[in-house]
């Protein structure tokens, strides 16, 4: 059923764990309800079997010239340290690893030990950071980080860049951004006192009913707002444009890029992504097993 696929840009991992330490409001992963098999645990008792599997799709999309990994999943990846403990060791064995290996997460846990463990081991050069408002305490709020903790959004993107990661912003466009009183220059200035390199703004995606898109729906940036930070981005210069059509712009030195089609649901000829799960089998969508490659 997969036929010849082409033009995969990257390939998500999403890295195994029972439940998120986190409990965001408008969490994509709650609002679909398939559950995949995680074979990739190392107590089960045919996991080397398994683990040839993963290999043989990792090597399936090297091959198909996808050179980004994005470690990611429905929690925290660094939730995980024995799997990336593992996926470290996979890239070690492949003849020819993942170059770019990026990881989304909101921060919860990362200190200098964890991120020198990240870097070192596991291979990550790019941390992006999935970010709900630019003020600690509603960041933490929205996120829901577990016993009420707070994040410092500046002391964990100070050390982020103290250990030479790339470091890209993934605002979570909703009203506390600011919405009536909204300033892009402002908010895209603060970004750069973050000290990111790459800014992606995120519109909120709501599917069904459901409390996650019920939040959506009552905090979600207005459209105005979005048309308001969209105007904005286009007065600077054209960095270039993503395989599936966003287009870049030179932001006080940083990439911005307006994504408003974050789950991949617009078809085009070139694929936005691989997803590997871990029932140790290729997707081509978030949202549907059908999209089962191999």
């Amino acid at each position: 059923m997969s036929g010849n696929h082409v033009g995969y840009q990257s390939i998500s991992i999403v890295v195994p764990n029972k439940k998120c330490i986190n409990n965001c409001a408008f969490c994509v992963s709650k609002m679909h309800t398939e559950d995949y098999k995680n074979q990739m645990d190392g107590n089960l008792p045919f996991y080397d079997l398994y683990l040839k599997d993963y290999m043989k799709r990792l090597e399936y999309a090297r091959d198909n010239g996808v050179n980004t990994v994005m470690l990611t999943g429905n929690s925290e990846p660094q939730q995980n340290r024995r799997f990336l403990v593992d996926f470290g060791m996979m890239m070690q064995l492949m003849e020819r690893p993942f170059r770019n290996i990026e990881m989304q997460t909101t921060g919860w846990g990362l200190d200098k030990n964890y991120l020198r463990f990240l870097r070192n081991h596991v291979g990550v050069n790019t941390i992006s950071l999935s970010v709900s408002s630019m003020n600690n305490e509603i960041n933490a709020e929205i996120i829901g980080f577990p016993n009420l903790g707070v994040l410092d959004l500046t002391a964990l993107c100070s050390l982020i860049k103290e250990y030479d990661f790339n470091l890209r912003l993934s605002l979570n466009l909703n009203k506390s951004f600011g919405d009536v009183l909204f300033e892009p220059k402002y908010l895209l200035r603060r970004c750069s006192e973050f000290g990111a390199d790459q800014v992606t703004l995120r519109v909120l995606y709501a599917s069904g009913e459901n409390q996650q898109s019920q939040w959506i729906k009552e905090n979600e940036m207005s459209q105005h707002t979005i048309c308001e930070l969209k105007e904005h981005i286009q007065n600077y210069p054209k960095i270039g444009i993503l395989p599936y059509g966003a287009t870049m712009y030179n932001v006080f030195g940083m990439s911005v890029v307006l994504d408003d089609d974050c789950m991949a649901q617009e078809l085009k000829e070139e694929q936005k992504y691989l997803i590997l799960r871990e029932n140790c089998k290729l997707y081509s969508k978030w949202d549907t097993k059908a999209s089962l490659v191999f």
